[in-house]
């Protein structure tokens, strides 16, 4: 699969809309515990910068569910974001609107632009054409970088690249380039291994991969909810009942593939989902 990548486009005096993760773990004083995404951020960004361009940072916190929530605010990372990348982090009260203009007018040549967290607006989640047109005025490119982002269809991941050209980012190329590499002619047997809490968000990918690897190792929350299909007792883990039926049918193409799926053999235990708290490590079994 051949993708356009920043060095196919031009990018002089052009405002980029730049999709990317800084959804980032913080401490109870709002402090970055893990730079990993910013760091990561920062070639996609540099190349805009040096390119001639000016970029637009559009990205999510937290789930608000479509309501401004202070406690949500992108305004934290501005300071975060200018010590990684040694230039002025312009920030906008809004992703759309006057105050996103605004601030993308003022910001000079070397300056980036921070956008106020996109799921404020309930037309992000929903990808609501009208949402993602607004974002896409404010510029001229569209640079998707969040692959950790890029199996949600929403507005600021998926609706705005109908109405911009879009070249990938260098951390998106990256990731691609290496699925490609892993999954178009691997070296056999090939072992996947997917985590996260979610079954219902990650469906395409899993009925994808069990036709293509020899072994998919399942791990973290989405684990319990194919344990639970198993019979097993979970507690109150975080599992979706609701996706049992799919599971059954991922293992069914799973066997007809010949690929196996690796559950955890053993689980922690404890009390309460909290630091600190007492726990035990028993067999899923047991």
């Amino acid at each position: 699969m051949d993708i356009r990548t920043l060095h196919d486009a031009d990018m002089t005096h052009k405002v980029v809309m730049t999709r990317l993760d800084l959804n980032v773990p913080v401490n109870d004083k709002r402090e970055v515990t893990d730079t990993t995404r910013i760091t990561r951020s920062v070639p996609t960004l540099r190349h805009i910068l040096d390119a001639g361009g000016k970029p637009v940072i559009m990205s999510h916190f937290g789930r608000p569910k479509g309501k401004m929530v202070a406690g949500m605010s992108m305004r934290f990372l501005t300071q975060t974001l200018e010590r990684h990348l040694n230039t002025r982090v312009q920030f906008a009260d809004d992703s759309i609107g006057g105050a996103a203009q605004r601030a993308i007018a003022a910001a000079q040549p070397g300056e980036v632009v921070l956008l106020e967290n996109t799921r404020f607006h309930p037309g992000e989640e929903k990808n609501d054409p009208d949402y993602a047109r607004q974002l896409a005025d404010l510029g001229d490119i569209f640079v998707p970088d969040a692959f950790s982002c890029a199996h949600r269809a929403h507005a600021s991941t998926e609706g705005i690249a109908a109405y911009l050209p879009s070249y990938a980012g260098v951390a998106m190329a990256t990731e691609i380039q290496a699925l490609q590499a892993a999954l178009a002619t691997p070296k056999r047997p090939v072992l996947a291994v997917v985590g996260g809490a979610k079954i219902s968000t990650k469906l395409p990918v899993l009925r994808h991969l069990v036709t293509k690897v020899d072994g998919l190792i399942i791990g973290g929350g989405m684990a319990n909810t194919f344990l639970l299909q198993r019979g097993v007792q979970i507690g109150n883990s975080l599992a979706e009942p609701d996706m049992i039926g799919l599971v059954e049918q991922i293992q069914d193409a799973a066997i007809q593939s010949g690929c196996r799926i690796i559950l955890p053999i053993d689980v922690r235990c404890a009390r309460a989902f909290q630091a600190g708290a007492d726990y035990r490590d028993v067999s899923v079994d047991a």
